[in-house]
Parts: structure tokens; C-alpha cells; sequence
């Protein structure tokens, strides 16, 4: 059996097609783009680095608290299905054994309300890759390029 549970989750863009960002490192937010799956654009890294610090971290590392929270939620009734399911699959054929399951069971993990995006910040593109544009606070002097961490004024 594949422990692995994959649930879709959408997270909201702005109306430019920006998604929020945190970063771990100073743990200020900002924006980057988010490319469509598969645009030859997007460049392909093994890390990111804050435009706002110019720390670096894995892919996987800039998520906002609200935004993990709310992926936690949403996931909530796809796992109680998961593990009802997985209880009748192991039990299925053992003879002598019946299992009734109980379809009132929960984790109780609370469904979130809908994340809602903001259009806010301002828009930063990169010289040395102007195909990856951040946006960061109003008043940000100095940015740093998402993709390779180089300095750049605003």
C-alpha cells in the first residue's frame, strides 16, 4: 500500500497572477509568480532566495502560516476517507471479522474558510532574469532575484 496522500488544494493568486510567499529565513512576506505548469518561462531551481534578505532555501520551504493552515484543512475530509477506507481494506477477507465501517468518523480537522489574495505590493523585475518577477512591500530599495540572489535597486 502507498502511504502517500495526495490532495489537490488551491491556493488563490492575485489579479496579476502572483502567489504570497514567507520567507523561513526572515519571515517577511512578499509575492512571486506563479507560472502555468510546463511554461518554458519558469526556471527550473533546486532553491529560491527572499527578494526581501536574500536568504536561500528549498522549493518547498516558502509557504505563509495562513496557508498551510488552510492546506491542513482542506485535506481534513480526504484523510478521514483515506483512513475509513484503509480500515475496510485491511480487514476485507480475514474470516470470522466484520468491520461495519463508521462513516460518521472524523479526525475533526475544521474545514477553512476560502484564503482570499490581496493586490498588494509592488512589482520588482529582476535584470539578470526578468522572466521571474517578485513583488515586495511599497518603499523596498533593494530586492534581491528570486532565481540566483543577485542585489538589484528598485
Amino acid at each position: 500500500m502507498n502511504d502517500d496522500i495526495r490532495v489537490p488544494v488551491s491556493i488563490p493568486l492575485d489579479s496579476d497572477g502572483f502567489i504570497r510567499r514567507e520567507c523561513p529565513n526572515c519571515e517577511r512576506e512578499f509575492k512571486w509568480f506563479s507560472h502555468e505548469e510546463g511554461d518554458a518561462n519558469a526556471e527550473v531551481v533546486d532553491q529560491y532566495f527572499c527578494p526581501l534578505c536574500g536568504a536561500g532555501a528549498g522549493t518547498e520551504s516558502w509557504w505563509t502560516p495562513a496557508q498551510l493552515e488552510y492546506m491542513h484543512g482542506a485535506s481534513g475530509p480526504a484523510i478521514d476517507q483515506y483512513v475509513q477506507d484503509s480500515v475496510e481494506t485491511m480487514f476485507k477477507g480475514i474470516k470470522g471479522m466484520t468491520v461495519k465501517p463508521n462513516r460518521s468518523f472524523s479526525f475533526g480537522i475544521e474545514t477553512p474558510d476560502a484564503l482570499a489574495e490581496p493586490d498588494d505590493m509592488m512589482i520588482a523585475e529582476p535584470p539578470c532574469h526578468p522572466n521571474e518577477p517578485v513583488k515586495v512591500p511599497d518603499g523596498t530599495a533593494k530586492v534581491y532575484c528570486l532565481v540566483c540572489g543577485n542585489a538589484f535597486a528598485v
